[in-house]
């Protein structure tokens, strides 16, 4: 079992809490990172390009000049594509940018990026994202005392309080821990994790861990 320090918002040492090795500190494997990276950031296409071929254009479908005798080629009506306002060949349409990768694949990537957070010192866990008021500053000052201004902010969705303070931080953005994924992992420098989510989190990804694995760990 590794351990993980626990700090408040303030800097001070909370404690410290032991996760499982499965989790948050697997092998990293950046094929398996590049594979979730790649199918998230298709996802988010909108693939809605589109341009008029040839049957679709507002043009005359007759054929318009004769076949023989005029001195030039030979066409059958100006929709195709050499003509000005002609139908496009082989254009854009709309369609979807989706890569399918299997669950197995996806939670052993989102196990290597917090593997990977973690052995680089760059995953922060603090005992609870809490305050007086849901003031921005106040949040903004929290991040800057534990050396995390620009980070992803992971907890349970139902924090309100971070919810709000967090909406108007520029480098910073609150993502709720059922919706952690590898991209907004690796956008981010730094991950600041609530203690309830590492449990949350924890709990999930045992489940995905092969049995061979599990037992090496072990």
């Amino acid at each position: 079992m590794a351990k993980l320090s626990v700090i408040d918002l303030a800097g001070n040492a909370a404690g410290s809490i032991d996760v499982d090795d499965a989790v948050f500190g697997a092998p990293v494997k950046e094929h398996l990172l590049w594979e979730a990276v790649r199918s998230l950031r298709a996802a988010k296409r909108r693939g809605t390009a589109k341009v008029k071929g040839r049957s679709e254009v507002n043009l005359t479908k007759d054929k318009y000049i004769k076949q023989k005798g005029s001195g030039g080629a030979r066409h059958g009506n100006k929709r195709v594509n050499l003509y000005p306002k002609g139908g496009r060949v082989h254009g854009p349409v709309p369609h979807l940018y989706i890569l399918h990768v299997n669950k197995r694949a996806m939670a052993g990537a989102l196990r290597s990026a917090l593997s990977l957070r973690a052995q680089a010192g760059d995953l922060v866990v603090v005992k609870a994202f809490a305050g007086d008021a849901p003031k921005t500053k106040l949040l903004a000052q929290g991040l800057g005392a534990i050396k995390a201004p620009r980070a992803l902010l992971v907890d349970r969705g139902d924090n309100e309080w971070l919810r709000r303070t967090s909406k108007n931080l520029a480098e910073a953005n609150f993502l709720d821990v059922r919706g952690l994924n590898v991209y907004d992992i690796l956008r981010y420098p730094k991950l600041v994790i609530a203690e309830a989510a590492v449990r949350e989190l924890e709990e999930r990804l045992k489940k995905t861990v092969p049995r061979r694995a599990a037992a090496g760990a072990a």
